[in-house]
């Protein structure tokens, strides 16, 4: 089982690329508050609905300073289209090796109907603009979440 991050600790450094080939790095969003969520896979239901509710609270979470990034093990290319398709708004990073995933504790044994699997562990991450995380938030819900990130950052 990979290690949870704690509030006050500092975000594990990343670089990945997003729906476009672009590379984004933890180090280029220093100044701003990030809001990372990791999600097990594009256009699943679940994930489409978590990425929807993003995709309309957007306005008000980039109001506060916040940048919306979503992570999954999916390709650029289906990201791009997992984006284009349902209209979101903001970057889909992407992390085939989970790498990144296990660093943030988003990647272990879970359950899955019943049965123990290893896999994405739905999870989101505020971080302020020191790159420390404020709310780490496991195994969370897809519908209903994004409201609760809204009343965790005020917004």
């Amino acid at each position: 089982m990979t290690q949870r991050l704690a509030t006050g600790s500092p975000a594990p450094d990343f670089t990945l690329v997003n729906q476009d080939g672009t590379a984004v790095s933890a180090a280029d969003l220093r100044g701003q508050g990030v809001i990372l969520f990791f999600y097990p896979a594009a256009m699943t239901p679940g994930c489409t609905t978590e990425a929807c509710d993003f995709r309309d609270s957007l306005a008000p979470l980039q109001a506060a300073g916040y940048t919306v990034l979503g992570v999954s093990r999916d390709e650029p290319a289906k990201l791009r289209e997992f984006r284009e398709r349902d209209g979101l708004t903001y970057d889909l990073l992407s992390d085939p090796d989970h790498s990144v995933h296990e660093a943030y504790g988003a990647w272990g044994e879970k359950q899955n109907y019943g049965k123990t699997v290893t896999g994405v562990i739905r999870s989101t991450f505020v971080l302020d603009a020191d790159g420390t995380v404020v709310h780490a938030l496991y195994n969370v819900k897809a519908t209903g979440h994004v409201a609760r990130v809204r009343t965790l950052v005020g917004v």
